[in-house]
């Protein structure tokens, strides 16, 4: 049973019905899952989450899947959330938490949208996925696929991890190295999917990973008991995940279980890759298309998003804001974070550490303030990327 009721444009309004595959909606935004919040209110409480499994699937009443037996799960959600005492020491804020999203199946944070993406394909019928993929994504879905029996098509830019390239393979995906960037593998994917009878799943152009990636907001706010943080720094490509939490605190609001207090959301990118940074400060509703994009991050390598403004609309909604570090910033907070925290952080999350010791120095973070981070994927996976940046 879903209390899912409709698929909603956010741009235009126009409703979609539920039990069909969907991709963006003819205005060309991105789609969302409406619930049924009131039911979801009468039929389930707080207290009833601690007897579920330890996956993001305990929060089955805000997820559009219909039947449990579609579900496909790698034990995906419930990462840990971390105090971070020393960090918050040096840089003399109150509180900074450590979401570390390397715990879940793949070592990354994609596990979640692409769960959740996966679950709905296959209640969908769907037998052929692809997705275009700066490396964690790819290795994520075709983890899923296989999970669930699918044929999956990764595409991504040759420089991609060797970490992802090989999950990929050994996955059994089939996979597609494209001499550029996420965009110009997704343009491939747009150009073959009907012929080929792909199901895109690229970020937010199908509106089931948004539902994963909430996931990671229901899952703060419980283990926070239901307080949110005064800031969430999140470090941002295609956008999925600050948009996800987002949403997720609006429906947990809906029905009653946090406040109207929310964080002030901080969308952190690449300095040399950094479209929303620039829209935002320029006070545009659109980010224009970063030319020569370049970073280590190659989560936030895109030049171009989809739900640009969306993450725009979602920043200055909650009185954030945006900011983009440089690749030796990064790997500054790699080491530090590895040293004061026992953490191995991959490039964005340090770029999400570096944004926090930006802010807190020009004190728009102040100190009786708490702060949550993210490290969205493992250090590990981006081995061969930061040796070669140690030893240039």
């Amino acid at each position: 049973m879903t209390f899912a009721r409709k698929i909603v444009c956010p741009r235009c309004q126009r409703n979609f019905p539920l039990g069909k595959a969907i991709n963006l909606c003819p205005c060309g935004s991105p789609l969302w899952v409406h619930y049924d919040l009131k039911k979801i209110r009468r039929s389930v409480k707080k207290a009833a989450l601690k007897a579920r499994s330890s996956t993001l699937w305990r929060y089955r009443e805000f997820l559009p899947l219909r039947r449990d037996k579609n579900r496909v799960s790698l034990g995906e959600g419930c990462t840990p959330l971390m105090e971070a005492p020393r960090l918050a020491q040096e840089l003399n804020v109150k509180r900074v938490w450590i979401k570390d999203e390397a715990q879940n199946p793949t070592g990354s944070f994609k596990d979640r949208g692409l769960s959740v993406a996966i679950s709905l394909a296959k209640e969908l019928g769907i037998k052929k996925v692809a997705i275009p993929s700066a490396g964690n994504a790819g290795a994520s879905l075709a983890a899923y696929a296989a999970r669930a029996g699918m044929e999956a098509y990764v595409f991504m830019p040759k420089d991609a991890s060797r970490a992802s390239v090989s999950e990929v393979e050994k996955c059994g995906a089939r996979l597609t190295l494209v001499d550029g960037l996420i965009n110009d593998c997704g343009r491939l994917i747009a150009e073959r999917k009907d012929a080929e009878g792909w199901f895109d799943v690229s970020t937010l152009k199908e509106p089931y990973r948004l539902e994963g990636k909430k996931t990671m907001g229901l899952e703060v706010a419980e283990q926070l008991d239901w307080k949110l943080p005064d800031v969430i720094i999140f470090p941002t490509g295609g956008g999925t995940g600050l948009i996800g939490m987002w949403k997720g605190f609006a429906e947990l609001e809906e029905i009653g279980w946090i406040g109207s207090k929310r964080p002030r959301m901080v969308s952190v990118q690449a300095e040399q890759c950094a479209p929303i940074v620039r829209a935002f400060l320029a006070g545009k509703d659109k980010a224009e298309p970063w030319p020569n994009a370049r970073t280590i991050a190659s989560g936030l390598r895109v030049p171009q998003a989809v739900a640009d403004f969306l993450m725009l609309r979602v920043i200055r909604e909650s009185r954030g804001t945006a900011l983009s570090v440089s690749d030796e910033e990064m790997v500054s907070e790699i080491h530090r974070v590895g040293r004061l925290e026992g953490l191995f952080f991959c490039p964005e999350g340090g770029a999400g550490v570096a944004a926090l010791r930006r802010l807190t120095q020009q004190g728009w973070i102040k100190p009786s303030e708490s702060v949550l981070i993210f490290n969205t994927a493992s250090g590990l996976k981006y081995i061969d990327v930061l040796s070669q940046g140690a030893q240039q």
